[in-house]
């Protein structure tokens, strides 16, 4: 659905995007992950059509986004980490006033404004204004504003950012929602414990360049090389740990082992029979409280794929709006049909 090749961008001397590659299939959620300054936001602003790649070719569904941005446009619901909002209108207003740039139908500006209040759950508050709304609520109607004119694909930048964890939660299970409404989804964030939940695929992005992407499972497998095992002792003092490690250091299949917060960590390779480690310690007399596996997470694939740096915003945050694509007027391609995202067969609608 989303393809990108060989992508550059340069900001005076900063090169921002270094031959970028990036698939996102139809029907994912994509988390975009890299430090500051690495290109997400660049990237993404390509996509939206808000920024012209230098060279490398981006499409969606097909589409060149450099060649046709009112088409890709049409495809296209964007929501930047931070937009500006009329301050004075209702909700409802600020809604139908997009749905207006987008050549929704006048007829159907109001019935699609309440539809999305009702799906990003803010129905009630349809009336009040939106300087009225706290910062949940502004970024979930934010997300509303950008399905206005029912886009296949959603660029998510930072959409969790400045929220509390309770309106996390509801942002996420938004987007599982869209989702599963047939949405193809690209999300940018930094909280990478909520990427790990949300998400279906993963890209690193780290100086401009992708490092890995792929299946959320996938990626983390090939980050880490064996299994990681966590060993806890019935005594955690340092003779006891240390016994423990020399025990086991040198078995045949033990890749590493380390001391960490008063535990042992073992690596071991994949066909490692683990019953055996644990008859090592058994012999040695050394009393084990607990033995269980360590799943890698987002975050430490993170900080094995991205090089350590003195981090810096992107060199183009300054200059570009990160406000929505510039409204396109034209013909109304859904002219008597829905501007509302309609659930596919079998879908719900919350």
């Amino acid at each position: 659905m989303i393809a990108v090749e060989d992508l550059r961008k340069q900001y005076g001397g900063h090169e921002a995007l270094k031959g970028l590659e990036l698939n996102v299939p139809r029907g994912e959620i994509f988390g975009f992950v890299g430090p500051n300054g690495a290109g997400k936001t660049t990237t993404i602003r390509i996509l939206a059509t808000l920024v012209l790649a230098d060279s490398g070719i981006a499409t969606i569904a097909g589409i060149p986004v450099a060649e046709d941005p009112h088409g890709v446009r049409e495809l296209v619901g964007y929501m930047p980490d931070f937009f500006g909002v009329y301050d004075r209108l209702t909700s409802e207003e600020y809604l139908e006033f997009y749905a207006a740039c987008h050549g929704v139908p006048r007829r159907r500006r109001r019935k699609a404004a309440r539809e999305l209040l009702e799906l990003v759950d803010l129905a009630d508050r349809a009336e009040d204004q939106v300087d009225t709304l706290s910062r949940g609520m502004q970024q979930r109607l934010g997300l509303a504003r950008a399905l206005v004119h029912d886009p296949q694909v959603l660029l998510l930048d930072e959409p969790a950012s400045g929220l509390d964890p309770r309106a996390r939660v509801e942002m996420r299970e938004l987007v599982r929602e869209l989702r599963r409404m047939g949405k193809t989804i690209l999300v940018s964030s930094h909280i990478l414990p909520e990427l790990e939940e949300l998400c279906t695929w993963v890209g690193f992005v780290d100086q401009g360049r992708m490092v890995a992407a792929g299946p959320m499972t996938d990626v983390r497998n090939q980050v880490t090389s064996g299994r990681r095992l966590r060993v806890d002792l019935v005594g955690s003092d340092d003779d006891e740990l240390m016994a423990a490690l020399r025990a086991i250091e040198d078995r045949l299949g033990v890749v590493a082992v380390s001391i960490v917060d008063r535990h042992l960590e073992v690596t071991v390779e994949d066909t490692f029979p683990d019953q055996e480690l644990l008859g090592e310690l058994v012999r040695a007399n050394i009393g084990v409280r607990s033995f269980a596996p360590i799943t890698s997470d987002l975050s430490e694939a993170f900080l094995r794929l991205t090089e350590p740096r003195v981090e810096e915003e992107e060199a183009d945050e300054s200059d570009i709006p990160s406000g929505p694509p510039p409204p396109l007027r034209g013909d109304s391609p859904r002219e008597g049909g829905s501007a509302y995202p309609s659930p596919p067969r079998g879908g719900r609608r919350k």
